[in-house]
């Protein structure tokens, strides 16, 4: 069974730091895309960055979070992280790791569980 595994939440005050992680456990599949995306209480699920994991590694990142959070991928199969620096209390969520493999058929998409990210003002 496929699972996506996450750790790094946790309460941090305003302009702290935190690194989440999230390996990507039980598959054979290579996936092409991981990220993170996360959801406030009261508000539609977002984008926060998402990164190709093969070839060029590019990356996208959700507008509110550019220039302070930064994704990467792990030196193994299916790592990715998130490195989350000058953190606001709106950047108060849930956030889920994401990953998907488009190379197959049927494409294969997996969610985290979610893992909470509380910013302290």
């Amino acid at each position: 069974q496929v699972q996506l595994v996450e750790s790094g939440g946790g309460l941090v005050q305003a302009g702290g730091s935190l690194r989440l992680s999230c390996v990507v456990s039980g598959s054979t599949v290579s996936m092409s895309v991981m990220g993170w995306y996360r959801q406030a209480p009261g508000k539609q699920r977002e984008l926060v960055a998402i990164i190709i994991n093969t070839g060029s590694g590019s990356t996208n990142y959700g507008d509110s979070v550019k220039g302070r959070f930064t994704i990467s991928r792990g030196a193994g199969k299916n790592t990715v992280y998130l490195q989350m620096n000058s953190l606001e209390p709106e950047d108060t969520a849930v956030y889920y790791c994401h990953a998907r493999a488009e190379h197959v058929i049927p494409r294969l998409t997996y969610w985290g569980q979610g893992t909470q990210v509380t910013v302290s003002s």
